[in-house]
């Protein structure tokens, strides 16, 4: 359905013949940078500082231009293949073999350290995205208990108003207990959207089996939730999850005008963890979104962030008419 690059990956598939949105350099500039490769690499005869600098160089305009680590091996091998071509004595070739090696690692390092920053950084949102949903149970929890003891407080002093007033007033009060009612209701719900209580005590399925029956009753949608999932995963993998499911939704009743939607959650033979998300709405052109400045849109950028955080990856496809489908890897924790 489309190549995984990296974790959380947004790959991109048509129904039929799949265009595919990669981190991959375009063919002239991967030709340009060859060229320089080459150029660099048998410009010299020693590995000095302003050769190994000029590798360096090299290596930090791949990682700039979306090089892959793959292409520069290629790219290192066949300049080092035709180098070779114009030696003849064996104690040279050695001897560039060493140098041509020194140049390489110098190349790639730019590599190395983009991947320790990729690192970090997914070690970062980790703990951001875990210090998030800390501080959003907190609120859900005090939205849930605390105003409802307060709106308990109220209907017992309304209630002893209510013994000793007279019918209008009677009637004004029953009309704000009706109101109190409803605002109950309302902070339950945002508490639930929140941060599920479901989420923590009884897991991931449970809540979204609620999370789908609260939007189809709301929306008019058919939501069917399939799953032969058995147990249950970590807290920040089933929150990753619920959350992207939730986003899902949310756009699935602004955007996409479907009538039906299909969630399947399963395990594959390795234990990793998919999810299936589909509707039958109006699609979109997935690479126009994705392509945007501002960020992916209809919560694209959210989702791959979660994902990330868990290791993840995501792929999308979408035609117009046809609608949207989401398929979200987790591979089995260790």
């Amino acid at each position: 359905m489309g190549e995984t690059l990296a974790p959380a990956d947004l790959s991109v598939a048509g129904r039929d013949s799949p265009p595919r949105i990669a981190v991959a350099c375009d063919s002239l500039a991967t030709s340009d940078l060859a060229s320089l490769y080459e150029e660099a690499l048998g410009g010299e005869d020693d590995a000095s500082e302003s050769v190994l600098r000029r590798a360096y160089e090299i290596g930090r305009r791949g990682t700039a231009e979306g090089v892959s680590l793959l292409e520069m091996a290629t790219m290192h091998h066949e300049a080092l293949a035709r180098l070779l071509k114009r030696v003849s004595r064996s104690s040279r070739i050695q001897q560039e073999i060493r140098r041509a090696g020194a140049f390489f690692a110098e190349s790639i390092s730019p590599y190395e350290m983009a991947q320790r920053g990729f690192r970090d950084a997914v070690s970062a949102l980790r703990r951001l995205n875990e210090t998030m949903e800390g501080e959003i149970k907190r609120i859900a929890h005090s939205v849930h208990d605390e105003a409802g003891q307060l709106l308990d407080a109220a209907r017992l002093a309304m209630s002893g108003m209510s013994q000793d007033a007279n019918p209008v007033l009677q009637t004004r009060l029953g009309e704000i207990a009706a109101i109190l009612d409803q605002v109950e209701t309302e902070l339950r719900r945002l508490s639930h959207e929140l941060r599920p209580m479901i989420l923590d005590d009884l897991g991931l399925v449970p809540a979204l089996q609620v999370l789908a029956e609260g939007t189809a009753r709301r929306n008019g949608l058919m939501v069917h939730l399939e799953t032969s999932l058995e147990g249950r995963a970590t807290s920040r993998v089933e929150t990753a999850l619920y959350r992207i499911i939730q986003e899902a939704l949310t756009n699935v009743v602004r955007h996409a005008r479907a009538t039906n939607v299909k969630i399947q959650l399963v395990r594959d033979s390795k234990g990793a963890l998919h999810c299936f998300f589909r509707d039958d709405g109006v699609g979109f052109d997935v690479i126009s979104v994705l392509s945007r400045k501002e960020g992916c849109g209809l919560g694209l950028v959210g989702m791959r962030e979660r994902l990330n955080a868990v290791g993840g990856t995501l792929q999308i496809r979408s035609e117009t008419g046809w609608g949207t489908e989401l398929h979200l890897e987790i591979a089995a924790e260790k």
